[in-house]
Formats: C-alpha cells, structure tokens, sequence
C-alpha cells in the first residue's frame, strides 16, 4: 500500500468510526519494562551510578623534552612517565600506545583501508624508533619491552606494587611527521611556512581498569583514545621564527616572547574582545621574535589533564581573548592561523567562537578547568585534545563556528569525563554534539542554526535496513553509519530525554551531577545509565535499551477520534519498537488548544490506548508531539484528521 493509499484508508476508518475500547490485541513491551540496566552495585561502581568506595583509576605523569626539525620534519624527544599503581593488584608489565606506528605501510590500521581509501588515511612512511627503553622499580631496572603494531608492552624485574606502588620508565623516540595524518594530526605547506600540527605525538600509557582489564585496541582508525589522567611538563625546541602554542600554561613566557608581545598577550588577557599578539602584518617582522637565530624551547604545564597536543610554525597569525569562567576565575582563548585563513567571514571570529563555547558550556554543565583553549588552523577537518583544537584552516563563518564549538565542547567528553572513545565513540560524540546545540542556540542570539531538533530528517536513515546501532563498535562500523550512530543518534536521544521526556529542571540535574561525580574519571556506560534514572528519579530501562541498543524505531500513532457520551474517546497506538511517554494537543473549533500528556507506562502491557477527553467543546484536530521532537518515522499518523497534517 502506497502512502497516499494508507492515509486514505486511515481516514476512512476514523470517518466510519472505530470500536470503543481497548480491544485491539498487540503486543506489549514487558520485555523493554522489564529490568534491562545492570543496577547490582559492587566495590568499584554503586548502583546508584557513582564510583564505589573502592573505586581506582591509575595515574600517569610525564615530562618531556621534544626538538621539532623543520627541515627533515621530525620529532626527536625524551619521555619520562611516572606511573602509579592504585590497583588492588601488582604489575609485571604496562601496555603504551605507540600511535605513530599507525602511519606505517604494514600497519594495522592502514592494511585495513580499503583501497579507495577514507577519512583515514594516512601516511606509510612513519613510524617510531624507541631506543634507551628503561623501566625502574624501586632499584630494580628493565630494557625487555615487545612492540606489536601500535602497543608497546614494557616489562619489569621487579612487580610495580598494588594500592600506590610506583614505577618510572623512560625512553627517546623519534618519528617523521606525516604530511596526512588520519584527520587528526599532520603538516600542512602555507604560503608563509609549514604548520606542524602535533596529537598523539609521544608514547602514551593504556588504560588499566576494572571492566575490561587492560585497553588494549589497536589504533587503526574511527576508534579515538581512552586515557588516564596525570601531570604533564613538556618542552617544546622549534626554529627561533616559529610560534608554538600547546596544552598547558606556557612557563617562561621571558624566554619566548618579545616584550610587544608580552604585553599585547597581557592584554589580551584582560580583554573581551580579540587581541593580536600576532598582526597579519607582522608575519615577516622577526623583530617581535625572541631571538633573531637558532631555535626556542618553549615550556608548558598542564595538570590532571590524559593528553596533551601542540602546533608550531613561523606562519602564525596569533590573536587571544579572556574568558569569563562562572567562579570568577580567567581562562584564555587563542587562535593561530596563516594568511590564508584570515578574514571576518573566516579565521578573525575563530578567538570569538572559542571564549563563547567555553564560556557557554561552563555555564550550563561544568567549569572549564584548563588555563588556555587554543584553537589551531591546519589541515584537519576537526580534531581535539584538552585545551587545544584542530580545525580546518578552510573553514568560515557558520561552519567555523560549529566546528570550532563542537571541538571545544570535547573539553567535556572526553577530557573532563574520560570515557573510552575507541569502546564507545557515542559516549563522547554523541554527548558533545549534545551539548552544541544549546551552545549554538546560545550564540548571537541564534547567529548559526541550530539543526539537532530537527529529528525527522533523519528518518530516511532510521528506515534503511543497513542502519547500525549505537553500540556497534566504532572500528567496526561502517563508515556510512558514523556520522548517525556516534554523533546524531545519541544526541538526539539526550534532546528527547530533556526535552521531552524528563524535562529540562529533572534533566540538567541529573546530568550535571553526572559530569560532576565522573569528571577526572573513567565511567562505563552502565554508569551513565543508571546515574541519568537515580538522580532523575525514573525507570528509564525501556528508553535506554530501545534507544542505545538495537536498530528499534518511534511510531505513535492517532487511530481515530469519536464522540461518546459527550466527550471523545481519542483512540491511539504504539506502532513502533520504542514506547514513548504521550503528548497530544487537542485544538477545538474555538482555535483554543489543550495539551494531554500520557505516562509510558500505558503501553506497558498492549500497543493500543484509549483515552477519555472530558469537554464540551468541539474537537477539530488532535496532533501527536506538537513540537516535534520524536524522530517518529512515520509522519502519517501523527494527527487527526489525517488530511490536515503534511509534513
């Protein structure tokens, strides 16, 4: 039956009229009702979603000192990583993430691409040399490690003890900078210089934790990171003329920066509105450098941070603002970018949409923690890290703006809330595109549109039989579903949740507590789960399981309005896979309206409700989720009369 046929067929039924009651036998969605989270709490995580009292995550501090070589396009460094065992077990050997294996030619990662390649794509020519490898325990002293693709596993002669033993390990590296970089790190030639965009630049310890033991995935592409938290103190050596900014609060400002541009930056600091510390003019004036010849070492810190990344070259523009943080505190926000990328339709906003996102986003969820927010303009699409961003040096006005929000909004998820996004990419896309559309929404007053809660454009998509779901692993997706089942899909389902569901008072609360009780922390999904249903006070299993697992959709249906007994009794299905809470609104021949809201639980035992409206008014029209906010897949029966609803 074609669509056209179906509302004629719908519409014949209501004017013939419709059986009172609930007589109409469908099946129920006990199984969706029934219990489906795994709420039995131990030890390490409560039921109530909130780390239990014995709950460990181990911590990871690094210095390093790193020489970028701007004619072989190198990195050459020096790692030392102190590392703390809070597990309740001993450790004969630690798993390190070696990244810059990835850009090999047998890799993992680049033997599974196809041949036409994808967004990630990369250089062969790459990779590590690890040499000096040192592992001490107490007075004990290692060099056995076992490198296999991009994991390094480094062995000990001595256990690192449980409940806070420590071990140091250190080692020299070296890489060749890949010019592409999988979208996420790279070199990039302007007119005025290379900038070296720098991410997963340095050998970095996996996760240990008490879910899945060692995180061990390789790196091979749509999967991101999953880290520990700790200390850093990183030095950075460039060619005197380059600009490098970082991760961190830069420390010896004295030794970098010209006197003009220190006070510009100060300046800046105490400013609203976009500083140069850099001209567009200037890029050829080597006199606001430091130095007039050899090289710079720049030093940064940043603390209880699980990464940090850098961009350094002599084509820098360099503007900075202040941001205006909810306790009074300052962060300040940067933007680098070349020639090329200047302009107010382009790059000159890119500081402006910085200090709006952070400052947006600590408003309504969680204080930045973080001294800078730096947003870099290189060949990159959109890529973050904390505090610092990749974005497309090609991006303007709303498309800068929104990729330049929603990389600063990972400050969030994953920075602040450290989930595991080569496990659960919708764990931190999806909440962080979340949390774009109120930051866009916010900006200027609306200056961008801010498109999440146009849900049913999506239905061709939640229609098509190769649509995944949520949970599908991220390296194992395809390619195609990425963009809905790591980003929209989740997003959308929070924007039900607070605008439909539970409420925005019910919602923020609960969600605020969450990125409040696991910021700094590493939670499961689970955790998410069953925090959002105790801090909100409701069972929300039959959404959880519908929504976050499974390909299932929404389609609540009007079957037929008629008169009884001098009301209505207004006759209504549950035609999908997911069951959703009720909302009608009833306009009466007057243009006066009414909105009715039904519970969930209606649908607990049939698909089928009959609902009494008491009135002595006429009914012209009844319409299902008048605002729209349910990706309902079937937009013929959400109203009555079904010819008067097109969408």
């Amino acid at each position: 039956m074609n669509f056209f046929n179906r509302k004629l067929a719908l519409a014949t039924l209501v004017l013939g009229g419709v059986v009172m009651g609930n007589a109409q036998e469908a099946q129920g969605n006990q199984q969706l009702f029934s219990e489906f989270l795994e709420h039995s709490g131990n030890e390490f995580r409560t039921a109530t979603g909130k780390p239990g009292e014995h709950y460990w995550q181990n911590e990871t501090d690094y210095k390093i000192e790193a020489i970028l070589d701007d004619k072989a396009h190198t990195i050459t460094g020096k790692l030392t990583l102190e590392y703390t065992n809070n597990s309740p077990q001993t450790l004969d050997f630690i798993w390190m993430h070696l990244e810059q294996n990835r850009f090999t030619e047998n890799s993992r990662g680049n033997l599974t691409t196809p041949i036409g390649g994808n967004r990630y794509n990369g250089d062969v020519d790459g990779g590590y040399t690890i040499t000096n490898l040192e592992a001490k325990v107490k007075r004990s002293t290692s060099s056995k490690h076992i490198i296999t693709d991009t994991r390094m596993q480094v062995f000990f002669d001595e256990p690192i003890p449980a409940d806070g033993g420590k071990a140091t390990i250190s080692m020299d590296f070296t890489y060749k900078i890949p010019v592409k970089g999988m979208d996420r790190m790279g070199r990039l030639e302007t007119k005025n210089g290379t900038i070296y965009a720098l991410a997963q630049w340095y050998p970095r310890a996996a996760v240990l934790d008490d879910i899945e033991g060692w995180n061990i995935e390789p790196y091979l592409g749509a999967g991101e990171f999953y880290l520990d938290y700790g200390d850093y103190e990183f030095k950075i050596t460039a060619p005197y003329n380059h600009i490098v900014v970082a991760s961190g609060a830069l420390q010896n400002e004295k030794d970098v920066l010209s006197a003009t541009m220190r006070d510009r930056m100060e300046k800046a600091e105490n400013s609203d509105e976009t500083v140069y510390i850099v001209k567009p003019e200037e890029l050829d004036d080597m006199s606001l450098r430091a130095k007039q010849s050899g090289t710079l070492t720049w030093n940064f810190k940043m603390e209880n941070t699980r990464d940090v990344a850098f961009a350094s070259s002599k084509a820098f523009i360099w503007d900075a603002a202040k941001i205006n943080l909810p306790s009074g505190k300052k962060a300040v926000a940067q933007s680098v970018y070349p020639i090329e990328s200047d302009g107010q339709e382009a790059w000159t906003r890119s500081t402006e949409y910085t200090k709006h996102s952070i400052e947006n986003n600590s408003e309504m969820w969680y204080e930045y923690p973080y001294p800078v927010a730096v947003n870099v303009a290189a060949d990159i699409g959109g890529m973050e890290y904390p505090g610092l961003s990749f974005c497309s040096w090609k991006s303007t006005s709303a498309g800068l703006w929104g990729v330049t929000d929603h990389e600063f909004g990972h400050n969030w998820f994953p920075m602040i809330v450290g989930t595991n996004e080569r496990r659960y990419a919708w764990m931190d896309e999806g909440f962080n595109t979340f949390i774009n559309y109120y930051s866009t929404m916010k900006f200027n007053n609306g200056e961008y549109p801010a498109r999440l809660n146009q849900t049913r454009n999506s239905v061709s998509w939640y229609t098509s039989p190769s649509r995944e779901g949520i949970d599908t692993y991220p390296d194992a997706v395809n390619l195609r579903n990425l963009g809905m089942i790591a980003y929209a899909k989740p997003a959308q389902g929070l924007l039900m949740l607070r605008e439909y569901i539970l409420g925005p008072e019910r919602f923020d609360n609960a969600f605020k507590s969450y990125i409040k009780t696991w910021a700094y922390k590493h939670p499961q999904p689970r955790d998410f789960f069953n925090h959002m249903e105790n801090v909100a006070g409701e069972n929300l299993a039959w959404f959880f399981k519908g929504w976050f697992y499974g390909t299932g959709n929404i389609d609540l249906a009007v079957n037929s309005v008629r008169p009884y007994q001098g009301n209505y009794v207004i006759s209504i299905s549950n035609e999908g896979d997911i069951p959703m809470p009720v909302k009608m609104l009833v306009t009466f021949d007057d243009n006066t309206t009414q909105l009715i809201e039904l519970p969930v639980e209606i649908w607990q035992r049939e698909n089928s409700w009959n609902y009494m409206l008491n009135t002595d008014k006429k009914v012209s029209k009844v319409e299902l989720d008048p605002n729209k906010i349910l990706p309902d897949v079937n937009f013929s029966n959400d109203s009555w009369p079904v010819s008067q609803y097109q969408n």
